[in-house]
């Protein structure tokens, strides 16, 4: 029910993960990312610890979902001098296509412990149902 978009955004993610380039607005780095179907929804985990909730966007066009986030850095003082850098700064976003089957009305967030996850139910249109069988005669003859 969930489509990548692009076979090389995993290439660009190790790539940016090998030179520690951070993540700008026009080229921003994929944030790691788990889709699986729980019940009767689907539901989109994404890692992002230390983005605070105002630096979160979620939008949801058509059947494209793209999450975008920052992670800015934090003010030091003046007389503090940086010895190791390792976490990432900057943009990530990720956009998933999701299929008709979803319901994209009713998703919902939520943003615990550094991870943001989607819950997105599946469509009632696309739930198997029963058909009932009508009884009486198929035709009827018009007499003119």
């Amino acid at each position: 029910m969930l489509m990548r978009t692009d076979p090389f955004r995993e290439l660009d993610r190790l790539t940016q993960q090998l030179l520690h380039t951070p993540g700008t607005w026009s080229r921003p780095s994929a944030m790691p990312m788990d889709a699986y179907r729980e019940g009767e929804e689907y539901v989109i985990a994404l890692d992002l610890p230390g983005v605070p909730t105002d630096a979160i966007e979620i939008d949801v066009e058509r059947n494209m979902l793209t999450v975008k986030a920052e992670r800015r850095p934090v003010a030091k003082a003046d007389d503090v001098q940086m010895e190791l850098s390792e976490r990432p700064l900057g943009v990530f976003s990720r956009q998933v296509v999701l299929a008709d089957t979803l319901d994209t009305d009713h998703i919902k967030a939520d943003y615990d412990a550094g991870v943001l996850t989607l819950r997105i139910p599946i469509a009632e249109r696309a739930k198997p149902r029963k058909i009932a069988i009508g009884g009486g005669s198929a035709h009827k003859e018009i007499s003119g």
